[in-house]
């Protein structure tokens, strides 16, 4: 097995840097998650494991716990089985869609529009916004796996807000999609949003705070941002560029059916050159019941789970439902600090 880690860089590539005390954790995750069925084979690669330690601090204890809450939630839930015709009527006002283009770096744009809400059910949402993060993944280069937020604030008010579902939103997130955002662009949001920020940005990792922009039309600024992610020619007008033809459900519907197509594919092609290779097996059934979700004690950890206060990872920022969401040490049951 090579000794060389992918780590994420700034612009959502993957680097590889020779490390071995990180290679060596990754490889004892490995072992403590054991053999994977086909549809999970990903998730014992040493990209996805590195994704979850940097979501820990490379804490083993913590990273090996919430992989495998990842594994059985994915094994219930079944997020890449989710098809267009489910949710198709969750998508027709554009609240969330994967963008034609992509940002300067190559990474899948996913576009969000909280005030364009235009259901009350929480499980439809949520399945709808897991579908969406799964289609952005699923369009991701090989060489990146990380995406880009837009999220466009014209007509927000907090009505648009749920708290069941900015709760719900955070949890699927925050523990099954870790390091997967690169940066999120906050376009004319609320006024009242940027005071918050700047009480939130104590909590965060200095590279969660810089992947967090606050952009206004109105501004100069950011408009030297925008241009700096994007190729205006191909950005929406609706943030600046010079793209003017809008979202069009119809146009939308037949991407997502081509898309899902290739979705099996994608969960089956086996695993990465860089991951274990499966162990032989004829027929496997994932036995929720065997997971166990506290059985992850590590030499590496000495067998003690890290008491400090830890930072909030990316995806614990902000809620495509445009609330902010930190959960400051929540492996610790230390309290959660949310804003809706």
């Amino acid at each position: 097995m090579s000794a060389t880690l992918e780590k994420s860089t700034s612009n959502g590539s993957k680097k590889s840097e020779t490390t071995k005390e990180q290679q060596a954790k990754i490889s004892e995750i490995r072992k403590l998650i054991g053999p994977l069925p086909e549809k999970l084979a990903i998730y014992g690669s040493d990209a996805a494991i590195a994704r979850y330690l940097r979501a820990r601090n490379w804490n083993v204890k913590k990273a090996t716990k919430m992989l495998k809450e990842t594994l059985k939630w994915r094994a219930e839930y079944k997020p890449e089985e989710i098809r267009w015709e489910e949710i198709a009527h969750e998508a027709e006002t554009g609240k969330i869609y994967r963008a034609n283009y992509v940002d300067k770096h190559g990474r899948t744009v996913l576009v969000m529009r909280p005030s364009c809400q235009n259901t009350k059910s929480t499980k439809g949402q949520i399945r709808y916004l897991v579908y969406c993060m799964e289609n952005a993944i699923l369009n991701l280069p090989p060489d990146k796996e990380q995406m880009v937020w837009l999220i466009d604030f014209n007509g927000y008010n907090m009505r648009h807000t749920s708290m069941k579902v900015t709760r719900e939103t955070a949890h699927v997130l925050q523990d099954h999609y870790p390091e997967r955002l690169g940066v999120a662009i906050l376009y004319n949001p609320p006024k009242f949003f940027e005071p918050f920020w700047k009480v939130v940005k104590p909590f965060l990792e200095p590279k969660t705070q810089k992947k967090v922009k606050f952009v206004y039309s109105d501004d100069p600024s950011s408009k030297k941002i925008m241009e700096d992610l994007f190729d205006m020619e191909k950005l929406e007008s609706a943030f600046g560029g010079y793209d003017y033809s809008g979202f069009n459900i119809s146009h939308y519907a037949e991407r997502m059916r081509g898309d899902d197509k290739r979705m099996s594919a994608f969960w089956t092609r086996g695993n990465p050159p860089s991951a274990a290779p499966p162990q032989p097996m004829p027929t496997f059934f994932i036995d929720l019941n065997s997971i166990n979700l506290n059985s992850d004690s590590s030499a590496s950890d000495n067998g003690k789970v890290d008491s400090s206060p830890s930072h909030v990872s990316d995806s614990e920022t902000l809620s495509p439902n445009g609330s902010f969401l930190v959960n400051e040490g929540s492996d610790n049951g230390t309290e959660d600090i949310h804003y809706r």
